[in-house]
């Protein structure tokens, strides 16, 4: 369309908005590469329909560049922390989680992962104490009269601006480690019984040795993990708001948690009103390919393509891995498109071609498509299910070994581990979800519900941030148990009071019974002596 009729476009939308009264002014604040590439698909369509929306971003921002054009507003306010320390502590962070964590060792494993996590938010800190304490920053929002504040919870610091700004804040996000916020702060219920907690990579349908594992993971998470460093946060809240507080007691006032899964990817639980599954939102149909892409593609025949990718975050793979990969994707006769960065694997087959960036989307709703080799992210995972394609999952980190658990449950996916396998695996994975029709069927269902909705995510993503901001809240979706104490949560001051009524009750009759029963004895024996 070109930009004449675009402006036409927008200009229209905007006067629709504010004749309706339905305009909005929304503050966010990012967290970076996935995450920031997730929210920023609900702000393009926000700033489309006529709002207004500022990112309020530092200067040690990695992705966002507030000098590319945009219909979003960027307000950048300076911090100490430069663009490589806040990058670094990323990167090592998953470089940790990859290569480093021990996979078999429980209590090591998620203790090394509470101090990476750890390390991030220090970082997180001090950018949101340079912005909180920054009076022309603060004097500015407060002038700008948002409606909302939107942000993921990954990165604290949007319930304190909330709070601030006297505004609702909502937060979007995929997961946290054990569910912790959504649980604690969000009040989610999760039955352990056949919700499996997030990371522990099982299914609904648990054995008994299963079920313990993960009574273990929910106990570990409720009261050794802790996802923020609850020390660091809860001093600097209290000052800024000048009352005693804690950053759980403040994230408990989000409005609506917006999660970015849906029942096609989740197993069937319970949740709240005011948990609303948005999952696939980024999603749309294929575009048509480069034409030197396109030649290659068609080149396939009716053995089809590989898509394969394990994202933009695994840059180091070595000599030996990469060959080792190669060796496998030569022996198919599908062509395969691989994402790549880094010397060219001696064993690389004339049916394999590399590529710093392959369009990912468009690949996967290419007819020829047969299989999808992923990392598991929850985008790409979420593209395959979109255009129907059976996966080969070789997890990494985060929540990709949880993704890919979840897929396979669903018969859509064979997982293989990176550290351990080898070409011939891979090989034989690749057989399987190509030659398998089950596969493909089940990919195929998994994408018929994901189409299948009366409202589509993103709408309904944006149907509730625009509800939360013409009702100013969301109040009446708020559970009560918001307002109880674990213990009063748990009904355990109840069972506790239901018991020493029973343990009373039992005591009074025993006692009046062993009463009665010594003074029959008493009065027996003076009848003998009389």
């Amino acid at each position: 369309m070109p930009m004449k009729g675009i402006s036409v476009l927008l200009l229209l939308q905007v006067a629709c908005c504010f004749s309706s009264g339905k305009c909005g002014k929304v503050l966010v604040w990012p967290t970076e590469y996935s995450h920031w590439m997730n929210i920023k698909t609900i702000l393009d369509e926000l700033a489309q329909r006529g709002h207004e929306v500022t990112v309020l971003t530092s200067s040690a921002s990695i992705l966002i560049d507030p000098s590319k054009p945009s219909a979003i507003k960027f307000e950048t306010y300076p911090t100490s922390v430069s663009k490589d320390e806040f990058n670094n502590v990323i990167m090592e962070v998953i470089h940790t989680w990859i290569y480093k964590m021990p996979k078999d060792a429980f209590w090591s494993h998620f203790s090394i992962l509470q101090e990476q996590l750890w390390k991030f938010h220090v970082v997180v800190y001090k950018l949101c104490r340079e912005a909180v304490l920054n009076k022309n920053l603060m004097m500015k929002l407060q002038e700008s009269k948002f409606d909302l504040v939107l942000s993921d919870p990954v990165s604290p610091c949007a319930e304190l601006l909330g709070e601030l700004l006297n505004v609702p804040f909502m937060y979007t996000l995929r997961f946290t480690p054990g569910y912790e916020l959504e649980r604690h702060q969000g009040g989610m219920p999760l039955p352990p019984a056949y919700v499996p907690v997030v990371l522990s990579e099982l299914s609904d349908h648990m054995s008994f040795m299963q079920r313990v594992k993960n009574m273990i993971y929910v106990l570990y998470f409720d009261f050794w993990f802790q996802f923020v460093n609850e020390k660091l946060w809860d001093p600097f809240y209290s000052e800024v708001l000048g009352r005693p507080t804690t950053l759980h007691e403040t994230m408990k006032k989000a409005e609506m948690w917006l999660i970015r899964t849906y029942w096609d990817f989740e197993f069937p639980r319970p949740f709240l009103p005011n948990f609303e599954f948005i999952g696939g939102l980024h999603c749309k149909p294929a575009k048509s390919l480069p034409k030197e892409m396109e030649q290659f593609v068609q080149s396939s025949g009716e053995n089809g393509i590989v898509v394969f990718t394990l994202g933009s975050m695994v840059r180091n793979m070595s000599e030996e891995t990469a060959n080792m990969i190669a060796s496998g994707l030569a022996q198919i006769p599908q062509k395969v498109l691989w994402r790549f960065e880094g010397k060219k694997p001696d064993t690389l087959g004339k049916n394999t071609r590399l590529y710093k960036w392959l369009p990912q989307n468009d690949l996967l709703g290419h007819p020829k498509t047969k299989a999808f080799i992923t990392h598991g992210g929850t985008n790409g995972i979420y593209e395959a299910i979109y255009h129907g394609v059976p996966m080969v999952g070789i997890p990494l980190f985060a929540d990709q070994p949880d993704n890919i658990a979840h897929m396979k449950a669903k018969g859509a996916a064979v997982g293989l581990n990176l550290d351990t396998m080898s070409s011939k695996d891979l090989l034989s994975a690749l057989k399987t979800v190509i030659n398998d029709p089950s596969y493909k069927e089940n990919a195929m269902k998994l994408s018929r519900i994901q189409h299948d909705q009366p409202v589509k995510p993103l709408d309904r993503a944006v149907f509730w941030i625009e509800f939360v901001m013409r009702h100013k809240g969301a109040k009446h979706l708020r559970p009560a148990a918001h307002d109880l104490t674990w213990v009063q949560y748990h009904s355990l001051d109840v069972i506790g009071f239901l018991l020493a009524c029973v343990a009373a009750t039992v005591y009074i009759i025993t006692a009046g019974c062993l009463f009665c029963f010594r003074k029959c004895t008493k009065s027996g024996k003076r009848e003998k002596r009389d």
